[in-house]
């Protein structure tokens, strides 16, 4: 493929088509950009929830394994406490509860920021065509 440069008629095309950024086109891309990174920093709190919940249905797995009369050592802060198994068992269901409801609250989030960023797109496009690249 050979490349060559535009001809005088063929850049001054070019440059008709540009439209003139508003101050009002500038507030929405800034936008369209924070919701870009609020849209990254969710995806990963999502995982980072995703494998805290796995990690509970592991543990809660091999606790069905223990004799009922044992104590288990439960980490409550930075400290590790002997419990009876029904007690640790009741903690970890809570704790798998809490991050369901923190994982649903954190999809709804992710949901209305995809929604606001589509939104966002279709006026964009409208105005800048294809001068703009909002693609993720």
């Amino acid at each position: 493929m050979q490349r060559r440069m535009l001809s005088k008629e063929d850049e001054a095309a070019a440059g008709n088509d540009e439209k003139e950024v508003r101050r009002e086109d500038q507030d929405k891309i800034n936008k369209f950009s924070r919701l870009h990174q609020r849209e990254t920093s969710l995806e990963e709190e999502l995982k980072g929830k995703a494998k805290d919940k796995e990690d509970l249905e592991e543990i809660s797995n091999e606790l069905e394994l223990a004799d009922e009369d044992e104590k288990v050592s439960y980490k409550i802060g930075d400290a590790f406490v002997m419990l009876p198994l029904a007690e640790v068992q009741e903690l970890l269901s809570n704790s798998s509860s809490k991050i369901e409801d923190s994982v649903s609250v954190t999809e709804d989030k992710l949901r209305s920021t995809r929604e606001e960023m589509e939104s966002l797109k279709v006026d964009l496009y409208a105005r800048f065509g294809k001068s703009i690249n909002l693609e993720t």
